[in-house]
């Protein structure tokens, strides 16, 4: 739109267009992701059952639609050809010149950081850059639709609150590619497993939204004393606190943490752990225990 010559103010409507979601997948209807009983059902009714292996076989082949139409089936040179097109046209229509390995040796250490606060300084050493270029190229993965950030959640009754966002993937398939992973199983086993579990949850929400046309008002919670809710879904003058777990037999205890955000000028709603388990089922009344591929 940068040669449109006068203001579309109140003429246009802008959607942002993300990977393909698990809905769009599977066929079910896009809805936006809230933690109610009879909506979850809904959805799971909409979608099969998922063992482990297969959800990280998900994770891993991303939302890419060549990719899941079956018009390409070799998953290395699409997310080659991905890179090498936003690189060669995007990035460097947006920065001009740029060293093209320099900025691979960026995305890559970006990528190994997914689900992580961001930081600035590991991921400029990473890329052998200085740290003003690594959050001028940070800016340019957010603008082309590669990255969003989750930002902590920031009340006046809730102290000792860390600042930093935490940085995520629109596209698991693309962080697994750029980290090497070979299939779904070894990523599955290996060390980046609960946080690229983090980031297929997180990102997935976000689409849920995005894809009705509306905004994901979700945050993270931490605290100084290391204190820590993965979600906090704002909706309806509520809160509603939710802890990713690669288990598919959560505990209770996992739900106690809830509880520090009870001083919150918000009223805290139904909570949830979000894990692989086979059903969705509850530890009671206000604790729900959420399968992933339901999402």
């Amino acid at each position: 739109m940068e040669g449109v010559q006068e203001t579309l103010a109140g003429r246009v409507c802008l959607l942002h267009m993300a990977p393909l979601s698990q809905a769009e997948i599977c066929g079910a209807a896009t809805t936006p992701f809230v933690l109610d009983l009879e909506q979850l059902s809904q959805r799971i009714k909409e979608r099969s059952v998922v063992d482990t292996p297969a959800l990280y076989e998900r994770i891993f082949r991303g939302g890419m639609p060549a990719l899941i139409s079956g018009q390409y089936k070799d998953y290395h040179a699409v997310y080659s050809s991905y890179i090498s097109t936003y690189i060669d046209r995007d990035v460097k229509e947006i920065s001009g010149a740029i060293d093209s390995l320099k900025f691979m040796d960026f995305i890559t250490a970006t990528a190994a950081l997914c689900g992580q606060m961001v930081n600035v300084k590991t991921i400029s050493d990473a890329a052998g850059i200085n740290q003003s270029t690594a959050k001028s190229w940070l800016g340019i993965l957010e603008r082309l639709g590669i990255v969003f950030y989750l930002h902590p959640y920031s009340n006046n009754m809730l102290k000792r609150m860390v600042t930093k966002p935490k940085l995520y993937f629109y596209d698991c398939g693309l962080v697994a590619y750029l980290t090497k992973w070979s299939d779904g199983n070894t990523l599955m086993n290996g060390a980046m497993s609960g946080v690229v579990l983090e980031n297929f949850v997180v990102s997935e929400i976000v689409k849920s939204y995005q894809n009705c046309g509306r905004e994901a008002f979700i945050y993270y919670y931490r605290d100084k004393d290391t204190k820590e809710i993965d979600i906090l879904l704002e909706d309806n003058g509520k809160l509603y606190p939710m802890e990713i777990k690669k288990t598919t037999n959560p505990q209770s205890q996992l739900t106690r943490v809830f509880s520090v955000i009870d001083k919150a000028t918000l009223e805290r709603g139904t909570s949830a752990v979000l894990c692989t388990t086979d059903r969705l089922s509850a530890f009671d009344g206000q604790n729900l225990i959420v399968p992933i591929w339901g999402i």
